[in-house]
């Protein structure tokens, strides 16, 4: 029978169908940290158990570390309990950590992958919605609630429902300046925060055959937005060349086993979706959101629509058919899971290059990992975004979320290439716009919302 990507990964990992119409599923490997992994182990602690396989465990530090002296104790009580809890119980139940210090430490899901750990055909896990980056790989992988953590620690199994499948295609040639982040905030923008729900995404077609490891994780990352389970694009060379070498993947003639499984991994011909959406890559153009959710978002020269939702624009300070083009912002931030890695910060750095910001604007720059700084130092781009007048920061999810240091005053405009503009979300009373890394730094020199084209032309 002709199967999905998603069907011929899950269906591999199934261990027992039981009743109810659930299924146990083996878990390849899951990824923790601090905000979520407390429970679980007090859990754990509470039942007199191990962990079943420390093999299959990754922690890091991500949410609640600084950004600025990280060479110091954190500063804020919540966050450096947290941090110092994920270290006893790493400690404790002998578990590999990439905490604060540790040249591997970063984001979550910037390590998996670039240390080869993430690999195709797996089923991954994590304690936060945004696991379904690692699906660019051609994974099985999405976000788990706290008692599910402690599950896969103590069993490496899930007990689930399988869900139902969606194909997003979108064919064509994006135009000069449109980037992986616009096409996902269009799809999102289309189907809306809950036109995925209850489904499991393949991404297929040829804008997305043609994006780059980072391009098509920055997709993936966001599928959660539009309600989905989780987000997937069947592996292919430039899988391959991005695995090719790294840490944790197989070496020698297991490389080239490797390799023959990864290339049986996509969808057949007749395989069947229980949902099926196609775009045309032409009607996409640079995008930001204008509302406190991702789904409300816009093309960058396009006038806020007409809606029902006037409480979101109320809490952002806008009018139905004004056009954002000029308003005046006060923050940027070019970090987060979705949009911190080397190449991201590479086609800023390309960007901003002899340029200068606008005096009253505060840019914060954040990798997603010691590796990615370490590779920006090297290639100078620290220097670029210094010379530019950007802070260049140490890893960690920064801005993203109001759970650290780095927090968006009230009433101010931030355009963050993050993945959620909830109320709240950089910081009580903050105000987000998001958009991509080339957008978000064309904002940066102008102090305002520009169309970056205009600077592409």
């Amino acid at each position: 029978m002709a199967k999905t990507l998603f069907d011929k990964i899950w269906d591999q990992h199934v261990v027992k169908s039981i009743p109810g119409g659930r299924q146990i599923l083996f878990i390849d490997h899951q990824f923790i940290h601090e905000v979520t992994s407390p429970q679980a182990f007090e859990g754990l602690r509470r039942r007199g158990l191990g962990v079943y396989d420390t093999n299959k465990i990754t922690a890091t530090a991500d949410h609640n570390v600084p950004t600025v002296n990280q060479h110091l104790p954190i500063v804020e009580p919540l966050s450096k309990k947290q941090v110092d809890t994920l270290e006893n119980n790493c400690q404790q139940f002998n578990l590999p950590l990439f905490g604060l210090g540790h040249e591997k430490q970063g984001i979550v899901h910037v390590i998996g992958p670039e240390q080869g750990i993430t690999q195709p055909g797996m089923t991954i896990v994590c304690g936060d919605s945004h696991t379904s980056t690692h699906g660019a790989f051609g994974c099985v992988a999405f976000g788990i609630g706290t008692s599910q953590v402690e599950q896969v620690l103590a069993s490496q199994c899930l007990v689930l429902q399988k869900p139902k499948r969606m194909r997003i295609t979108v064919e064509g040639k994006l135009s000069k300046g449109t980037t992986a982040k616009d096409v996902i905030l269009y799809i999102i923008s289309q189907l809306g925060t809950g036109g995925a729900t209850g489904y499991f995404v393949e991404y297929a077609g040829s804008v997305f055959t043609n994006m780059s490891m980072e391009e098509r994780m920055t997709v993936c990352n966001m599928s959660i937005e539009m309600g989905a389970r989780g987000g997937l694009i069947a592996p292919d060379e430039t899988t391959i060349d991005y695995l090719r070498g790294r840490p944790n993947v197989p070496k020698g003639k297991q490389w080239v086993q490797a390799v023959e499984y990864y290339k049986t991994l996509f969808s057949d011909q007749a395989a069947q979706f229980d949902l099926e959406y196609s775009y045309d890559a032409q009607n996409i153009t640079p995008r930001i959101t204008y509302g406190t959710n991702p789904g409300m978002g816009i093309g960058i020269d396009e006038a806020i629509p007409m809606i029902d939702n006037l409480k979101a624009l109320k809490y952002m300070g806008l009018e139905q058919g004004e056009t954002l083009i000029g308003k005046e912002i006060q923050y940027v931030f070019i970090g987060s899971c979705t949009n911190s890695r080397i190449e991201d910060l590479r086609s800023v750095a390309s960007f901003v290059q002899g340029k200068k910001k606008a005096d009253h604007v505060n840019v914060w720059v954040v990798p997603g990992s010691k590796k990615v700084e370490t590779q920006a130092v090297s290639e100078g781009l620290d220097q670029i975004f210094l010379n530019a007048g950007f802070e260049f920061r140490a890893p960690g999810c920064s801005a993203c979320l109001g759970m650290n240091e780095d927090k968006i005053p009230a009433g101010k405009y931030c355009v963050s290439t993050s993945n959620r503009n909830f109320e709240g979300r950089q910081g009580k009373g903050s105000r987000t716009i998001l958009a991509s890394p080339m957008t978000a730094a064309a904002c940066a020199i102008e102090g305002k919302i520009v169309d970056v084209r205009k600077w592409l032309n």
